[in-house]
């Protein structure tokens, strides 16, 4: 790379069954992983694009959305529920994917309807998501202690850490075998492509790739 050559452009995404949804769009806009990401034995998290100046950084949900924002990634792919629990003002999601589908919920352990208790002014909720949470409770005027996990949410009411829990839903299996029931959705969530706003003014490859990802999402909902 020369002077001259703009730095390469960062493509940040997470792990999991977001990225499998994402990868088949990622390919048709041009981004396309070199043989070393679908190693499944490479520990490396930054990986070479083949035919361009892109790399791919592989990193946790939540963290995509921080490179982002921070301008270390220009741009990325996550679910709805990151962008709208960070809020970054630094991070601009222009395209809806509509890959990666689940919702955001409340849930809590199953019990008869008479047994429940009525409103309370205070919970204390187990979840890795703060603030959503704090938003919807408190827009029910409920003051809401929340406990934070990064996972194994579902033990959190049987063990007394919480009485209820926020927390991620496809089918709601894991809640059933559990012994929860969803009681309420905070956030239908699909994955966004998202970018930093300072790469989007400044770099006409960002402006391209979110022209590239819109085409694609266009194309398959007019099919």
């Amino acid at each position: 790379m020369s002077d001259n050559d703009p730095a390469p452009l960062t493509f940040a995404v997470p792990k999991g069954r977001i990225l499998d949804e994402a990868l088949p769009l990622m390919e048709r806009a041009g981004v396309v992983p070199g043989a070393e990401f679908h190693d499944r034995k490479s520990r490396s998290l930054s990986f070479d694009c083949e035919g361009s100046d892109m790399r791919i950084i592989r990193v946790r949900a939540f963290d995509v959305a921080t490179f982002v924002a921070h301008g270390a990634a220009q741009v990325g792919i996550v679910g709805s529920d990151v962008v709208e629990e960070f809020a970054y003002p630094d991070l601009y999601a222009p395209v809806d994917l509509d890959i990666g589908h689940c919702r955001l919920s409340v849930a809590e352990p199953a019990e008869d309807d008479a047994a429940r208790p009525g409103p309370a002014s205070h919970l204390r909720i187990a979840s890795k998501y703060p603030n959503l949470t704090r938003r919807h409770f408190e827009g029910r005027g409920v003051q809401a202690e929340v406990v934070k996990l990064n996972g194994a949410m579902e033990l959190a009411p049987s063990l007394g850490l919480a009485s209820r829990i926020v927390d991620l839903v496809s089918t709601g299996r894991t809640l059933k075998e559990n012994g929860l029931v969803e009681t309420s959705v905070i956030l239908d969530i699909s994955a966004r492509l998202i970018v930093n706003r300072t790469a989007f003014k400044t770099d006409e490859r960002v402006g391209r790739l979110v022209e590239a990802f819109r085409s694609l999402v266009d194309r398959k909902a007019a099919a």
